[in-house]
């Protein structure tokens, strides 16, 4: 099957590095039957493949939304090998003109997969255009300007488009509402990380112990591409430091060396939590105020870091702002006459 770009979600991601692109594209599940957990997921997403094929007509459009690193583009992949058919990737903000958009749709063949990465991030041009390419298949291009502009109707043959988004609030209710099949892909169990910390581990010829796969996958956030990746530094330090097997204890030192603590919090982690014990005694935090204290961007903070701190029960949020809970006291060993401290 031929494929086109090849683009991995978009990732803000502490534990990211420049070359991890190939690495996770090397790791991804070619099938359903070989992408592990989202279990419900895969079921309605058999069902609806296979009611396709047997009618021989194009899956509906699907929108897959949730954090980055959860197997979004993987899917889509997935998606348009179950249907015996080619994929065309791109992202949001790759799409500058209603021309950028027609050159793609227009050398799509019948059942082709578009798949549009950051979808929320289209323009508003786009994103019009998309309206009648997705229902009526066809796409209407504005010839010229002033009164002598002149409208083309452009058939299009029939396609799936696949949007992915980590801010599904942030895509308008026009186009969300075009979407047949629109499903979050939740965070991982460490039991299915730790799956797929063996099935990456097999692949690359990487001896690891089921307690060493574990250990991973619980500092993993719960995100399969950081898992992955943690794998990958772990490999490098036990190559430098230790021969032979990786055990539970070699994982653990070299996660540690790389700024993973025990419970998966990240060096930028402990540090919004500092910020918020040490220096405003707690909270509430605004999001701005958070933001200038870091020197990173709002986004960054809350979407990235701020899902995994509020699952795992280190932050909570209030009308007045960010609060850090007892939990996040006890595992940072801060006590509260500290908290008036500025470091």
């Amino acid at each position: 099957m031929k494929t086109h770009s090849d683009p991995i979600d978009g990732d803000t991601s502490p534990f990211a590095r420049v070359n991890d692109r190939e690495f996770d594209a090397s790791l991804r599940p070619r099938s359903l039957s070989e992408f592990v957990g989202q279990k419900a997921l895969k079921e309605k997403l058999e069902i609806c493949l296979r009611a396709a094929r047997e009618r021989k007509e194009t899956p509906d459009h699907i929108l897959f939304h949730g954090p980055p690193g959860l197997g979004k583009t993987t899917l889509a992949y997935i998606i348009a090998r179950e249907m015996d058919v080619n994929i065309t990737c791109t992202s949001g903000p790759a799409l500058e003109k209603v021309g950028d958009l027609a050159a793609i749709l227009s050398g799509l063949s019948r059942g082709d997969v578009f798949f549009i990465d950051e979808i929320h991030r289209l323009r508003s041009n786009i994103e019009e255009a998309l309206y009648p390419a997705m229902e009526e298949y066809k796409l209407d291009i504005i010839l010229g300007s002033g009164p002598s502009a002149k409208t083309m109707s452009l058939s299009l043959p029939k396609f799936t488009l696949i949007g992915a988004t980590t801010k599904s609030g942030s895509l308008g209710g026009p186009l969300r509402d075009r979407f047949g099949i629109v499903e979050r892909i939740g965070l991982y169990p460490a039991e299915e990380l730790a799956d797929i910390v063996k099935r990456s581990a097999k692949i690359l010829n990487i001896s690891i112990d089921a307690s060493a796969c574990f250990e991973i996958a619980k500092r993993s956030r719960g995100t399969p591409r950081i898992a992955n990746r943690l794998l990958r530094r772990v490999r490098d330090w036990a190559q430098v430091k230790s021969h032979g097997n990786i055990t539970k204890e070699v994982a653990d030192s070299a996660l540690l060396v790389f700024g993973v603590d025990r419970v998966g919090l990240s060096e930028m982690d402990r540090r919004i939590l500092e910020v918020m014990i040490k220096n405003y005694s707690g909270g509430p935090v605004g999001l701005s105020t958070l933001e200038a204290a870091l020197g990173d961007d709002a986004d960054t903070i809350s979407d990235v870091y701020e899902p995994f701190l509020l699952q795992e029960g280190f932050i909570e949020r209030t009308a007045r702002g960010r609060v850090a809970t007892k939990k996040a006291w006890q595992h940072l060993g801060i006590d509260k006459k500290d908290s008036g401290e500025l470091f």
